[in-house]
């Protein structure tokens, strides 16, 4: 498998921001107004920055190009797909201006429904992103005695 153009890793994220970052993206997703407003009143204006700490996990891997010397490669699609994507979501923004959270999360939120989830419907993408979140935050925490 050819280098990914992107080298260097993401700091992992506190569990607890992983947590009230996906609860949040997945009340989205349900339509959950309560519970996403309750967590956004919770974390307040670090929500933001959750948000966005999520998309990057979720856009960087995904949306980088392999390095063949300039060439086109396999993953060129994606590209198009994106753009794809950005224009739906602007589409169907359902009034929320991008740059807040609920913005951010149907981002998130359509980002994986159409590019990261295959034909089968295989609704888990978020919980894999989120466990896998966990797992690395967990991860980089100190052992404490």
């Amino acid at each position: 498998m050819p280098e990914n153009t992107v080298t260097t890793p993401l700091a992992p994220m506190e569990p607890e921001d992983v947590a009230d970052a996906f609860t949040y993206i997945r009340a989205m997703q349900a339509g959950d107004i309560d519970t996403a407003c309750a967590i956004a009143d919770d974390t307040g204006p670090e929500l933001h920055r959750l948000l966005l700490d999520v998309a990057a996990r979720v856009f960087i891997p995904v949306t980088a190009v392999d390095d063949h010397d300039g060439e086109p490669c396999a993953h060129a699609f994606l590209a198009a797909a994106l753009g794809q994507l950005l224009l739906d979501t602007l589409s169907h923004a359902d009034g929320t201006c991008l740059a807040f959270p609920p913005g951010i999360a149907q981002t998130i939120i359509r980002f994986t429904e159409t590019i990261l989830t295959d034909d089968h419907g295989d609704a888990d993408v978020l919980r894999q992103l989120e466990a896998a979140g966990m797992k690395q935050a967990m991860e980089a925490r100190p052992i404490t005695a």
